[in-house]
């Protein structure tokens, strides 16, 4: 019954999706382009004027995390594109697609308060995309993989680690969806953040393989996840859905990872510091239990941070060098999913 309400209502979202006007978005001082073809004419423009284009592409439900790479594009572009568009492609039919957070009229108010002094200009967002369901999936979309037909794009070898292992349609659909996104945007710097670290690394590498123009490789740049000043927790869309209480052991996974690079740090062997991680998910655990909040691990893991394999047990930082490793997690607190994730070794190789 829970999977036929959820699919119910996720179609409902589709078809309103399909067939949303622009008598229906909000006042904004910011130009709304809600179809490719008035996206590519304003692009062409662009073009035609020589201007660098940043782009910051989004589901909405927008916090200072997001507002972190508007920034950053104000400063180094002399026009910023920022999208909104759940994407159905990369929701298993389980999943939160029709619940997941949307706030246009205060997205919007958000970004048009963003501005960056480069010089004697001051920069703003100069245009926010977007597209619809229709659009974006000319063949129609569902959640079903089985049942899609179409273009579909995957990234072979690199999905199936981390975050893949726990939702292995996920990058399928994040990477088709992107793909699309480039190829209208046509962006002269994409930004993405560090918290969804194996996301980011692996558009990076589409765009390489791919041989994409708008964004070259190089200009696919990842920040510095945004984290909340007094506990540490990474700023997600998705922490609207934890309850107060729930709020409390949130940063339990951040708190795990950095026990865990302490541990790397003072040479200590893989297995050693992810189990010191998981005995502080434990202790939590059982904290939060008495406080009625079900605290669940998904997973806890060091990857290699160029072919995400599995960091061998008895390796250490020593053997490692300075090659980036990531340390990465997926916590359950009460029915929300949180993911967080460090660097550790050469963090410039990544982080720029």
């Amino acid at each position: 019954m829970y999977m036929w309400r959820s699919v119910t209502k996720a179609y409902i979202f589709l078809h309103r999706s399909m067939s949303m006007s622009t008598s229906s978005l909000p006042p904004s001082p910011i130009p709304l382009l809600t179809s490719v073809a008035s996206y590519r004419r304003w692009r062409q423009r662009a073009f035609d004027e020589g201007k660098s284009v940043g782009f910051v592409p989004t589901m909405g439900a927008l916090h200072d995390g997001h507002l972190s790479l508007v920034q950053r594009s104000l400063a180094e572009n002399e026009l910023t594109v920022l999208s909104i568009f759940v994407n159905p492609a990369q929701f298993a039919p389980h999943e939160d697609l029709a619940t997941y957070p949307r706030t246009l009229p205060g997205d919007l108010e958000l970004l048009t308060a963003q501005q960056v002094t480069v010089g004697e200009t001051v920069r703003k967002a100069s245009a926010v995309f977007l597209p619809s369901v229709q659009d974006m999936y000319p063949s129609g979309i569902s959640q079903d993989v089985s049942a899609q037909k179409g273009a579909f794009v995957e990234m072979k070898g690199y999905g199936h680690q981390m975050e893949g292992a726990s939702r292995p349609t996920f990058f399928r659909g994040v990477v088709t969806v992107v793909t699309k996104l480039f190829n209208a945007v046509q962006p002269t710097n994409a930004y993405f953040g560090q918290k969804d670290i194996q996301q980011a690394l692996l558009l990076r590498r589409l765009c390489k393989d791919l041989l994409f123009p708008h964004p070259e490789a190089d200009h696919v740049h990842i920040v510095p996840t945004t984290r909340d000043p007094n506990d540490g927790l990474a700023l997600s869309s998705r922490n609207a859905y934890l309850s107060a209480n729930e709020r409390k052991f949130a940063p339990a996974l951040y708190k795990a990872l950095r026990y865990a690079e302490s541990a790397w740090s003072n040479g200590e062997s893989k297995d050693r510091c992810i189990s010191k991680a998981v005995a502080v998910i434990d202790e939590v655990k059982a904290q939060a239990a008495m406080d009625g909040v079900d605290v669940r691990l998904d997973y806890l893991e060091m990857n290699d941070s160029e072919t995400f394999d599995v960091v061998d047990a008895s390796s250490n930082h020593r053997l490692a060098g300075n090659i980036p490793v990531i340390l990465s997690g997926a916590l359950w607190v009460g029915r929300t999913r949180l993911i967080d994730n460090i660097v550790v070794g050469d963090l410039n190789r990544i982080i720029r």
